[in-house]
């Protein structure tokens, strides 16, 4: 049976913009309305199960509405930019769900819904109406349902003529009377002063209708009586604004808006451009919708698949020589969970050209194993795999080796397009155009779900994912080749992997006692703040609840509120921030945050995180998700340990080295970024300072305020500095004048004169944003690539954020690439002197080793040697290095 779904599409999305947090994708692309609006489209879709849908949009400004009352709509404020921008992407996003909209000039989309749920009351179809505006009541009747939103988009009402009569004691026709005498100011319908919705429907219980009102007066008393008495057409015209016209021209057919389902690729990769990973995954297209089933059996007819049972020794020796005499395979190890240091092996297959093996972990520890596993683990024998780093990783915790890793898909295909979307193999094997690799959330499910399926079900996955490794490897290799990426995968990043392995098994030492002091020390201090904050607002109060702490501030105090949120008061840090200068209490609370968020976050996530057996955190380095390059840890994360304050400094005092007598040593990069700013621009006077050893901020102030050395003061420096950093990313006249709390008059001045002064820099940024919009991309030194879509975007705010990006990607990227470098580099010379010093972290433009008394010397001069001889610029790379007992004292 038939059942139709209407949706209000302009409600629902500013509905969604307000409710949802602001998001945007990496490419600045506003996507919080859309997020909103698709996650209430995906739940009412899987609830309603309409057969017909359709979304319908206002079309203009201007309504029939508007020639009966000029001002109709008139209080609206002007829809928001970052809401407006994302109209034409919702609209596609609608497409790509195959669902049909409409717009008609002239009219509403609520009149649109009136006209078809009038037909749909003519062929006795069931239809849910869905919108955030009550006035759509009036079309609820026996067939139709009005879902209005609540709480944002996460929840609906369902309102029909019962519920309506028993929340209202009215019936659906008589929402316009109540809108007709109490009026919308949203909708800037004037209504009769003074009546609000409690008298109206007093009104209406006893009347029924407007005019019925207007014509009982008499029966009326006091201002009540003559506010109806004056403004008599007010609430006719007020009743006739808030009526839905039921009769629009459409000229569409019902079947138009038959809903199929939606196409699982075009979806897909809408999702990918907006970076909805969430969705993806809900859907099982994470982006990557995998294979269908169908696809899936016909892959494995085509596949000659061997398990290879535990004590089979024969089948283990003939898979043995067959990996022998070819290279030519596709190698996968299946590890669960994403922490490669708890995850659990579930297999490993190996296809050749003629065959695919499948072995079980158990299998693969067996003796019979033991010549696979020699081959397995052998340096001099090349395997081709997928998440090699990971594999080598899971392996080494299980008492298992991974030797000789040559190639690596994920790798590779992170490198030829980092913004692409998902880097599962079922994706990336779905865009090379091939097919029958299943999702890993449909063969394992997802969250509360995730289940190792039965073992003929997981052995025809692995076979499945080994073979397209397989077929991966020549079209990644020939990618990488036609794009000039080569020597940045196999020069740079595959070397790297093997590094960055062996680093975060070693892991780094962790003094227990060290933290749990601390933690004791800032307990000691958030009880006293908290005392503090409790004398100046002379209440007990949950410091942690916004809701109650924006009552303290701006109800009790009567502190200026700043901006509200849809539950109270915000009390974000900007906004306290501002609020600084009122209050004493605002740098209490402040501090109060900070100090939280180091002992919950740094000195107790970490406690957590020491390993039982080692006493070291083994961090886990992901190369595969900035699309700058720059490495990005986990399990913890051990590049965000704040160091502005001194409180998190001291965290880093409970690092310290493995062995007894042996000492931290830390090299970090000088103003990495500035020096290849100078490289790539060309400028002479920024090559100048760098070649001199200048300090460079000083240098800047000189040059664009027109002074000597001796006469750059503290201020001078500070607004030098602000914007030799801000121009690397980009900043702009505004950016520069929140940083230094000046006008945007005079921060685009200062910005004016920084390009007279350094041409080049100017040079290179009009030179590479006209590069991206010719290429589509642009490169670092080492021919990494980010590719730009939106540098050609018409809406002007994604097409700034694309030219800010084309000017950053080469100055950041390239600084990734040289530290990334340095840390082959170190790793080649440590292994070539056989030094048993050993590499233990990188923290952004920082090297971290523990080294042994006796190469100490040694090292505080090979390891800035090596960090400056990374790569060859045309100014010099310069690094300093500290040491101490512990990390904190080598800093």
């Amino acid at each position: 049976m038939d059942k139709w779904m209407l949706i209000d599409g302009n409600s629902i999305a500013y509905r969604a913009f307000f409710a949802m947090p602001p998001l945007t994708n990496s490419a600045g692309q506003h996507t919080n309305a859309i997020f909103g609006f698709t996650t209430m489209l995906l739940k009412l879709l899987e609830e309603h199960k309409p057969t017909h849908v359709l979304v319908a949009f206002d079309a203009g400004k201007v309504t029939f509405r508007h020639e009966g009352y000029s001002e109709y709509k008139g209080g609206r404020q002007k829809t928001p930019p970052e809401l407006s921008e994302q109209f034409p992407v919702l609209k596609d996003l609608i497409t790509s769900f195959g669902i049909a909209q409409f717009e008609l000039n002239g009219y509403e989309a609520d009149d649109i819904i009136g006209t078809l749920t009038k037909q749909a009351d003519e062929r006795g179809v069931k239809t849910v109406v869905v919108t955030g505006d009550k006035d759509m009541l009036q079309l609820s009747s026996d067939g139709v349902t009005v879902a209005v939103t609540r709480k944002g988009v996460s929840e609906v009402e369902l309102y029909t003529p019962e519920s309506i009569q028993e929340k209202y004691g009215l019936v659906p026709l008589q929402i316009i009377d109540l809108k007709g005498l109490m009026g919308d100011t949203s909708d800037n319908i004037p209504g009769v002063p003074g009546v609000g919705e409690k008298t109206a429907l007093k009104l209406l219980h006893e009347y029924a209708s407007v005019e019925n009102v207007l014509g009982n007066l008499d029966k009326l008393k006091g201002k009540l009586k003559e506010n109806l008495e004056n403004h008599q057409d007010d609430a006719i015209m007020s009743k006739k604004l808030a009526t839905i016209y039921r009769e629009v021209p459409l000229e569409r057919d019902a079947e138009e808006l038959r809903w199929s389902g939606y196409d699982n690729a075009k979806l897909g990769e809408t999702f990918r451009k907006l970076e909805f990973k969430s969705l993806l995954e809900k859907l099982q297209l994470s982006s990557d919708s995998g294979a269908t089933e169908s696809e899936a059996k016909a892959a494995l007819a085509e596949l000659n698949i061997t398990v290879v049972a535990d004590g089979d020794s024969a089948e283990l020796e003939r898979l043995t020589k067959a990996l022998l005499a070819t290279d030519k395979h596709g190698l996968y190890i299946e590890a669960i969970g994403e922490n490669p240091h708890h995850a659990e092996l579930l297999g490993l297959s190996v296809a050749t050209e003629d065959e695919v093996f499948v072995l079980s972990i158990e299998t693969l520890k067996s003796s019979d194993a033991e010549g696979f596993r020699e081959w397995l683990s052998d340096e001099g024998k090349p395997k081709y795999g997928f998440d090699t780093h990971k594999a080598e990783l899971a392996l080494r915790w299980s008492g298992l080796a991974l030797g000789g890793a040559a190639f690596d898909v994920q790798l590779a295909a992170y490198l030829l397009d980092p913004t692409e979307g998902s880097l599962s193999l079922s994706a990336i094997h779905d865009r090379q155009g091939l097919s029958g690799v299943p999702s890993d959330e449909s063969v394992y499910g997802k969250g509360a779900k995730f289940k190792v399926p039965d073992v003929e079900t997981l052995h025809r996955h692995l076979a499945l994912k080994a073979d397209a490794v397989r077929r991966l490897l020549p079209i990644m290799t020939e990618e990488l080749k036609n794009r000039s990426m080569s020597n940045l995968y196999f020069d740079l990043e595959h070397p790297l992997s093997r590094v960055l392995a062996g680093m975060e098994h070693q892991g780094i030492k962790v003094e227990k006692n060290v933290l749990e002091d601390l933690g004791k020390d800032l307990e000691s201090q958030l009880s006293r703040i908290m005392s503090e904050i409790y004398t100046l607002a002379g209440t007990e109060f949950n410091i942690n609840s916004p809701k109650q702490l924006g009552e303290v501030l701006f109800d009790k105090l009567g502190l200026p509120a700043k901006k509200k949120t849809k539950t109270g008061y915000s009390t974000d840090a900007e906004v306290l921030e501002e609020l600084a200068p009122y209050h004493d209490i605002i740098p209490l609370i402040l501090h109060f945050r900070q100090l939280s968020k180091l002992q919950s976050t740094y000195v107790e996530g970490l406690l957590k995180e020491v390993r039982e057996g080692t006493g070291k955190v083994h961090t886990y380095y992901r190369q595969t998700i900035a699309a700058t390059g720059r490495l990005s840890s986990q399990f913890p994360n051990l590049q965000n340990i704040p160091i502005r304050l001194e409180e998190g400094r001291q965290i880093r005092k409970a690092f310290v080295p493995s062995e007894p007598g042996w000492t931290i040593l830390a090299a970090d990069y000088s103003q990495i970024e500035l020096r290849v700013l100078a490289h790539i621009s060309g400028d002479e006077n920024l090559k100048e300072a760098f070649i001199h050893d200048m300090d460079i901020h000083t240098k800047t102030a000189m040059d664009v305020f027109g002074v000597t050395a001796e006469q750059v003061d503290s201020n001078m420096r500070r607004s030098a500095k602000a914007v030799n950093f801000g121009i690397v990313y980009g900043i702009s006249d505004f950016g520069l004048s929140q940083n230094l709390g000046i006008t945007r008059k005079d921060a685009a001045q200062f910005i004016e004169q920084y390009f007279n002064v350094f041409k080049g820099v100017r040079g290179y940024m009009d030179n590479i944003v006209a590069q991206a919009k010719r290429d589509g991309y642009v490169t670092t030194l080492l021919d990494r690539r980010r590719y730009l879509p939106e540098i050609k975007a018409s809406n002007f705010n994604l097409r700034s954020f694309a030219e800010r990006t084309a000017m950053n990607t080469p100055i950041q990227g390239t600084a990734a690439d040289i530290i990334k470098l340095a840390m082959v580099q170190m790793d080649e010379a440590l292994r070539e002197r056989g030094l048993k010093s050993r590499m233990l972290l990188q923290v952004h433009d920082e090297l971290v080793f523990e080294v042994p008394p006796d190469e100490l010397e040694l090292m505080k001069t090979l390891l800035p040697e090596v960090m400056s001889g990374a790569l060859k610029l045309d100014v010099p790379l310069k690094a300093d290095v500290s040491f101490g007992d512990n990390w904190y004292e080598a800093k």
